[in-house]
């Protein structure tokens, strides 16, 4: 049931992260043409809405990396052979996932605020419409890897069981 609706959840962020590809298309034609063609006028605000879009799909992008276990991490510890060893191997890293996610929520939270505050310079929008991304980020990482660990940790207790039967 929860995992059901994690993949609802993720799926929607795909759908989200393909719109936004589609949408950075058209501010960075825009500027393209603009520079190279002289066909339409400079347009400044092309550029910082650009950088809006590709934030906030990087941001997507990277909760949906954590949720299909293709992100980047670093194998620390030596592959294991055991089934104890692969749910410390396993676990060991989606735990310091799940601190650093939360760490990045927290202190994203006063991110947030001090955007909250500012306004971009060309477009006049309110910088909290990108500095929501890193709490929001955070939030959905730790879920994530902390749904992943019970994984894990409900796989060992299964095969344990089985064995033990």
């Amino acid at each position: 049931m929860i995992e059901r609706l994690l993949e609802g959840f993720c799926q929607l962020l795909r759908v989200a992260v393909g719109c936004l590809v589609a949408a950075l298309v058209v501010p960075v034609t825009m500027q393209v043409l603009a520079r190279y063609t002289g066909l339409i006028p400079v347009y400044l605000w092309t550029e910082e809405l650009a950088t809006f879009l590709f934030v906030w799909m990087v941001m997507l992008g990277s909760i949906i990396a954590v949720w299909e276990g293709t992100h980047f991490d670093v194998h620390v510890i030596p592959d294991a052979r055991s089934r104890l060893g692969r749910l410390l191997q396993k676990g060991f890293v989606l735990l310091v996932m799940s601190i650093f996610a939360l760490l990045f929520a927290w202190y994203g939270i006063g991110y947030a605020k001090f955007g909250a505050i500012q306004t971009s310079v060309m477009m006049q929008v309110n910088m909290l419409v990108i500095y929501i991304t890193v709490p929001l980020t955070g939030f959905c990482w730790a879920t994530f890897s902390l749904f992943r660990f019970w994984q894990i940790v409900q796989e060992y207790r299964h095969a344990k069981d089985t064995l033990a039967q």
